[in-house]
């Protein structure tokens, strides 16, 4: 057994959002996913198979979801449930530090 820490190897240069698997097991996946001042491409929405359990451990974000007036804004500690199809999209993270993310992907059964 190794222990490792989540907010270690995160690179000073992040030109793209960083993402790596922790685990994968049966229908479930992990990743860490690390932004920094990133958001989804102009136009460009997330519509995915699989659902998805989000917590941000660090740094700020706000997500936009499809049919909803207000964004959605993550602070450390806040977490979210996005069902598979669920069209959203990041509209920002935040420029002056590292924005952490745990996501657990699964199948919608």
């Amino acid at each position: 057994m190794k222990k490792e820490n989540i907010f270690a190897n995160i690179p000073a240069d992040l030109p793209a959002e960083l993402f790596a698997e922790i685990l994968a097991a049966g229908s479930c996946r992990l990743e860490r996913i690390v932004s920094r001042a990133h958001a989804t491409p102009p136009g460009q929405w997330y519509d995915q198979e699989e659902n998805e359990w989000v917590i941000l451990l660090q740094g700020s974000a706000a997500l936009r979801i499809a049919g909803e007036d207000e964004l959605t804004v993550l602070h450390p500690g806040d977490y979210l449930f996005l069902p598979a199809h669920l069209q959203h999209r990041v509209e920002w993270t935040a420029a002056e530090t590292e924005t952490v993310w745990l996501a657990l992907h699964y199948e919608v059964k």
